[in-house]
């Protein structure tokens, strides 16, 4: 069986891959976002695929994105360009994800100080509401402070002990996929230009070897 054409980096060995086809290259990028191609964003159904493909993947193990496309080669640097499109995505969305776990950190920080003064004050009511009255309404409410006081820290433990872990997860990931090897497979039987849909506006001289001589 004869091999298809390829073009992009080398699928090393031990690598884990992710397959995505498409019958052109800019099925992978959001259609209304009029950024240059290598600062266009991902289409989100492709990002969501590419992710949870990625999620399932051994942690240690390289990424390869290899795309089948449904066309003959078109511009010689097509493979590149795609790899930098798709490695400047992932890596903002990275990069977006950092920001977000800062700000996480910044609001439990503030919500823990808040929490620790508003304990510190139940606290220190409920003190002064036993040395003047033991009565049982008086306790009931010193139960009430104390209780209070730590429902507010509820909050801050939340942030510290649980919510942060799921987002470091999620920059982790982003970072293997900006970094992820990416390969393309072509389908040599359909029409040669059927990669203008892609690149609709390309000199003579981008073109590859092949198609300059035909």
């Amino acid at each position: 069986m004869t091999s298809r054409p390829t073009a992009g980096d080398a699928i090393a060995t031990g690598s884990s891959v992710i397959e995505v086809r498409v019958a052109e290259l800019r099925q992978l990028f959001n259609a209304i976002d009029p950024s240059p191609f290598r600062e266009r964003d991902l289409d989100p159904r492709a990002e969501e695929f590419i992710v949870e493909w990625a999620r399932e993947l051994p942690r240690d193990a390289p990424l390869v994105l290899r795309v089948h496309l449904e066309r003959a080669a078109g511009r010689a640097d097509e493979a590149a360009l795609l790899g930098q499109a798709i490695h400047q995505y992932f890596k903002a969305r990275a990069a977006g994800s950092r920001r977000k776990l800062r700000e996480l950190f910044r609001r439990g920080r503030i919500s823990l100080l808040i929490a620790l003064a508003f304990l510190g004050a139940s606290l220190a009511l409920g003190d002064f509401i036993g040395n003047i009255s033991e009565s049982g309404f008086a306790a009931l409410l010193r139960e009430g402070l104390l209780i209070g006081g730590w429902v507010a820290m509820w909050r801050p433990l939340e942030v510290f002990l649980y919510d942060w872990w799921p987002i470091l997860g999620e920059a982790r990931l982003l970072d293997r996929l900006s970094r992820m090897s990416v390969h393309i497979e072509y389908n040599a039987t359909v029409s040669d230009d059927a990669w203008r849909s892609d690149w609709p506006a390309v000199q003579p001289s981008r073109l590859t070897g092949s198609q300059q001589r035909s």
